[in-house]
């Protein structure tokens, strides 16, 4: 299959403003941008044919240009990173699948965006695949903590008995009885923020307005749901690594700490 991997880039980010630029050390103190470590990580993946930055600011894309990657420009008026792939999709030569590659998840394994080209290669019925992990019952009880203080700390997923989505949450779901987290792995799957698209789920994505569950969640993917377009679940093996996103300044240091340990320039 034809397929291209985007990366959406945004300089006004609520919590970080101007984080694709973020600079980041790797082995021997190398110091590259979030945006360039994102490429690096998408071009680390198999049967590409292409990696793009898809952006609407100008530095991004001067940065993109320093060190070779090709950038798709689209509007600012893009509330989040499937609107942006689904604006860029005009711009592409006719791709079997679009992956959208977080610009600020640079430590997703390449194997993960790989599982999702595999399932969307053998499921016809697919429009959207994306994948999902189990959380170590340890990872759960700290999420469970966060929630109690009030704070949000990832997004769950249930599905149906075909690998489905039923239901996307800021809020941990299922409901945990006592004894559940009595195994080392819980019954909670926790998403990760990556997506494969056929053309035509960008195209009804676009065409969908924003529903009150995408609004109250902050998810984007909810609008599949609500608009009727099934969104498979690929279950990927749990890292033996914190999947760390740059969402915050304090995320820097651990961060480069994970690239040191990756053996990462």
């Amino acid at each position: 299959m034809n397929t291209v991997i985007l990366i959406p880039a945004r300089f006004a980010s609520t919590r970080y403003p101007g984080k694709p630029l973020v600079e980041l050390k790797g082995v021997g103190g190398v110091a590259k941008p979030l945006i360039q470590r994102s490429v690096e990580a998408a071009r680390r993946v198999s049967g590409v044919s292409g990696v793009y930055v898809t952006t609407d600011d100008e530095q991004i894309a001067n940065a993109c240009n320093n060190f070779g990657v090709g950038v798709i420009m689209t509007s600012p008026e893009c509330r989040n990173g499937t609107e942006r792939c689904a604006e860029a999709l005009a711009s592409l030569h006719d791709p079997d699948l679009i992956i959208n590659f977080q610009g600020d998840a640079l430590l997703t394994p390449p194997g993960f965006v790989e599982s999702l080209i595999a399932r969307m290669r053998d499921d016809s019925d697919a429009l959207v695949a994306t994948p999902a992990m189990r959380l170590r019952s340890d990872e759960v009880r700290a999420l469970q903590a966060e929630e109690a203080a009030g704070r949000v700390g990832g997004t769950s997923v249930v599905t149906d008995g075909q690998g489905y989505a039923l239901y996307f949450s800021k809020r941990l779901i299922p409901h945990l009885p006592d004894g559940s987290l009595s195994d080392g792995l819980s019954p909670v799957r926790l998403h990760v923020g990556v997506y494969a698209y056929r053309p035509e789920a960008l195209e009804r994505y676009a065409a969908t307005p924003v529903s009150e569950l995408e609004t109250l969640e902050g998810l984007e993917q909810l609008r599949f749901l609500v608009a009727g377009v099934p969104v498979a679940v690929v279950d990927v093996a749990t890292p033996s690594f914190a999947l760390r996103e740059l969402n915050n300044p304090e995320d820097v240091g651990p961060i480069e700490q994970a690239l040191i340990d990756s053996g990462l320039e």
